[in-house]
């Protein structure tokens, strides 16, 4: 598996726009919140260190240390997930005319979209977290770098929401019953947090720069 994140920006959307079946929407999720990560920790070098922001310093070396960790995270997510999809698409392929091979296909089917759905949901998880920090940073950030914090919480919903649509489409084909409510009962609530907290972000953000 090529190392995706070392792509040059035209190389990925190349990739992306043909028929290679990665990276597709679980990659551009993870660039996305790794994209908006990284503008939280743009904001944190603007400000730290000057005088007006001081009493955030400690706050705002805390974050940026936590953004670059999760920036990297969701970077990772990328390969990870183009990798975890290739068992999954394997399957497809195996033959199916006997009993016993639709058997087999089928289990291994259902084994392959368990692990097919592990970078989606740890990259709706990821993206919340950067989601918490742009929440401090829109009022301990430096006002000439809000607008960044503006757009990093708009490129982290879109990763939680396309993730969840990555989650999604592989719970629909999955039959363990205990599995899906697992999942479900721990991402939905955080999706729907992270969406109000990154449209709550983005109007207190966009109040600022009224004009």
């Amino acid at each position: 598996m090529s190392n995706i994140p070392q792509w040059s920006c035209e190389k990925f959307a190349a990739e992306t726009f043909s028929s290679a079946p990665v990276p597709g929407g679980g990659g551009v999720a993870a660039l996305a919140g790794s994209i908006g990560t990284a503008l939280a920790g743009m904001v944190c070098n603007l400000t730290k260190g000057k005088k007006r922001y001081a009493r955030y310093e400690e706050d705002i070396q805390r974050i940026i240390v936590k953004a670059e960790e999760l920036k990297d995270e969701l970077m990772a997510q990328i390969d990870r997930d183009a990798e975890n999809f290739y068992p999954l698409s394997q399957c497809y392929g195996l033959p199916s005319s006997t009993e016993e091979e639709k058997a087999i296909k089928e289990e291994k089917m259902q084994a392959a979209l368990k692990v097919a759905v592990t970078a989606p949901i740890d990259i709706l998880r990821l993206s919340y977290q950067a989601i918490l920090l742009h929440e401090e940073l829109a009022v301990k950030g430096s006002k000439l770098a809000v607008s960044d914090v503006g757009c990093g919480v708009l490129l982290l919903k879109a990763a939680m929401q396309s993730a969840w649509l990555n989650v999604m489409i592989n719970l629909k084909s999955i039959h363990d019953a205990d599995f899906i409510a697992e999942v479900e009962n721990e991402l939905k609530p955080i999706l729907a947090a992270g969406e109000d907290l990154a449209d709550e972000i983005y109007q207190k953000v966009a109040a600022q720069l009224a004009y």
